[in-house]
């Protein structure tokens, strides 16, 4: 399977699966939401800033374009999956919200994909390597 396809089906699964945990939360604490929203923003920015961050630090081939296509994927189908899971567990959503989704939900998906795996590209890129996995590299 392609590297971008795992990542962002990946990325998608976790955001899909946050937004709708937000979305049963709120159900049931309609007004004291500001921890849990952040508390799942700070867990879905750190797991594409880590992932991205140990493929740089691996060293991975094209690994911008890879988070890049992985982002622009995890949107939609995140939006997908939360209309999907709202509809099972939260409040029988129909397809009307799908519209919605796959436009603003998509693009914060995508945004909130793509601005920590770039940071962690970054610091992934920065971080040292011990000698003897550079010797490694090296040899093949």
């Amino acid at each position: 399977m392609s590297a971008w396809v795992i990542r962002g089906l990946g990325m998608a699964v976790l955001h899909g699966a946050a937004i709708t945990l937000l979305a049963k939360y709120a159900v049931y604490h309609p007004t004291d939401q500001t921890l849990v929203v952040s508390l799942a923003l700070a867990v879905l920015v750190g797991a594409a800033a880590l992932w991205s961050a140990l493929d740089a630090w691996r060293g991975l081939p094209d690994r911008g374009r890879v988070w890049f296509i992985a982002a622009l994927v995890a949107g939609p189908v995140a939006g997908i999956l939360y209309v999907i899971g709202r509809a099972v567990f939260v409040d029988q959503t129909g397809v009307s919200e799908l519209g919605g989704a796959l436009t603003g939900g998509a693009a914060f998906s995508a945004l909130l994909v793509l601005v920590p795996a770039g940071l962690g590209l970054f610091v992934g890129g920065r971080i040292g390597r011990s000698s003897s996995a550079d010797r490694e590299e090296s040899r093949r």
